[in-house]
This record gives C-alpha cells, sequence and structure tokens, in this order.
C-alpha cells in the first residue's frame, strides 16, 4: 500500500458524516480535537484487546495448561471435559459486560479469539523460538465454534438464562467437533517399533518432555470406554451439564463487577467511610 492509498484508506474511517459534526458543536470540539479523541479510542481498544487476551492465556495456562500444550496430550477423556469447563468462564464474563455496557452479544466470541491470539503467539515464541519444539507438537485448541453460538443464542433470545440453558451445553458440545478438523491427521494409526501408536504419538516420542502426564497411559482402558466404546461424547455430555452452571455464575460475576458502584456514587458506603453526603 503507497502513502497516498494508506492517507486514503485512513481518511475513509476518520472521515466526519454530518451527524458527527452536529455533535462535536455540541460538546465544543474542532475537527483536530475530533481526531485525536478518535485515535485515543483506538489506543483504548488495543489495550483492552492486549488485556483480555493476557488474562484469557493466563487463566487458561494455570487452570488447564496441562491439556492444551501438546498434541500427544489431547486425550479422548480429560481434554474434552476440562477444557470447555475451563473455558467457558471468561467469556461468560466478558459477555455480561459487554451485554450491560453497550448491548453488543460479541463478549464471548472476542474472548474466543483473544485467546487463540495469545495462544498463538506464546506457542511460537516459547514452545518454537525458544525451546526449538516444532508447531505441530503445539497445536492450540479453539473455542471460537462455541462462543460464536453463546453469542447467537444472546442475540437472539436476549436473556442470560436461556444462553447458560442453550448456549453453555452447545459450547462443550461442539468442542470437540470444531477442534477434529484441525487435529484428525495426527491420531491416524501408524506403526511404531512393532506396535500401533497414533501420529500424535510418534511426534511425543521424538521429542520426550519431562512430567508426562501419567493418566495418558492407562486412559484408553478407562471405564467410561463402555460407553459405545468411546468416552469423548460422555465427557462431552457431562462438561455441558457443568457448563450451565458455571456459565450462570460467572455471567454474575460479570454483571457484579459491571454494575459496581465507588464510593463517591453509594452514600451509604461515603457515610460509613465518614464522608459528607
Amino acid at each position: 500500500m503507497s502513502k497516498s492509498e494508506s492517507r486514503s484508506f485512513f481518511g475513509k474511517i476518520f472521515r466526519m458524516r454530518s451527524e458527527d459534526r452536529e455533535i462535536l458543536k455540541i460538546v465544543g470540539l474542532n475537527k483536530e480535537q475530533a481526531g485525536l479523541a478518535r485515535y485515543f479510542d483506538f489506543l483504548v481498544v488495543a489495550a483492552a484487546f492486549l488485556l483480555f487476551c493476557g488474562a484469557f492465556h493466563l487463566h487458561v495456562m494455570l487452570s488447564a495448561g496441562d491439556w492444551d500444550m501438546f498434541i500427544d496430550w489431547k486425550d479422548r477423556q480429560y481434554w474434552p471435559l476440562i477444557i470447555p469447563i475451563d473455558t467457558i468462564m471468561f467469556p461468560a464474563a466478558v459477555q455480561a459486560a459487554f451485554w450491560y455496557y453497550f448491548r453488543l452479544p460479541i463478549g464471548a466470541t472476542l474472548c474466543g479469539v483473544c485467546l487463540l491470539t495469545s495462544v498463538w503467539i506464546g506457542t511460537y515464541s516459547y514452545w518454537h523460538l525458544w525451546t526449538m519444539f516444532p508447531i505441530v507438537l503445539n497445536v492450540p485448541s479453539i473455542i471460537i465454534a462455541g462462543c460464536i453460538l453463546l453469542d447467537v443464542i444472546l442475540l437472539i433470545f436476549r436473556r442470560w438464562i436461556f444462553v447458560a440453558c442453550i448456549g453453555a451445553p452447545l459450547f462443550a458440545l461442539t468442542f470437540y467437533p470444531s477442534n477434529m478438523a484441525a487435529l484428525t491427521g495426527y491420531y491416524v494409526p501408524v506403526e511404531h517399533l512393532g506396535s500401533m501408536a497414533s501420529m500424535a504419538d510418534v511426534i511425543g516420542y521424538t521429542f520426550p518432555r519431562s512430567a508426562t502426564p501419567e493418566y495418558i497411559r492407562i486412559i484408553e482402558t478407562g471405564t467410561l470406554r463402555t460407553f459405545e466404546g468411546t468416552s469423548v461424547w460422555v465427557s462431552g455430555v457431562f462438561a455441558a451439564f457443568v457448563c450451565i452452571f458455571l456459565y450462570m455464575l460467572w455471567w454474575q460475576i460479570g454483571m457484579a463487577f459491571s454494575t459496581v458502584k465507588t464510593w463517591s456514587q453509594s452514600p451509604k458506603l461515603k457515610k460509613y467511610l465518614g464522608f459528607k453526603g
């Protein structure tokens, strides 16, 4: 993009409409001040995006990091159970804040995009560049499909209780299918040293790591496999049930932080602190 094209592009973004000029007359801002205010808005949006990326990524790494770090650790019992339960918390709270302040059903999708962005940045920087693991060993999970469903349900019904009863179970149930498109190739059976293993296992054997979870060695013989020979959908249904109550809890947490009053706004609190009304 040339300099003239760049100016034309940004000129279209910051070009004022007639309604904008009327608003500027009312608030007493000139064109230069309005342009600076709009630049400041873009900076605030960028800072908020980075804040959401860091906070959500830190939350997932501290609470569910083991199940989402490596391709051969994504098992069929705990991975589709733990990740949806853990990752529905932030989207519910942020969705509540965006709905309360702006009436915008985009909070959950924003969290999904923030998490995927931060995980890919981290995967490429500290797993690939620092420890020299291949990218195929650290393919992250994707929750954007479930987040979109949460926002769509909120947009249609406009009540958080419907999102909790319909959207939260769909968030958990769509987690495993939405990730299979990216992960199916890693579960192709191959022969390795005279025994059968998956491609993900072979990659894991090639790049050994410390503290490999012990449950991975015994999970495929677990009792949940008695349900039609697989444990995926049993774990998914249980995760869907738990996500209903977690969504309710974290929606209320998001609303509590959105409606909190400072001491300058609460006469009762000002009285307790000794301030005059």
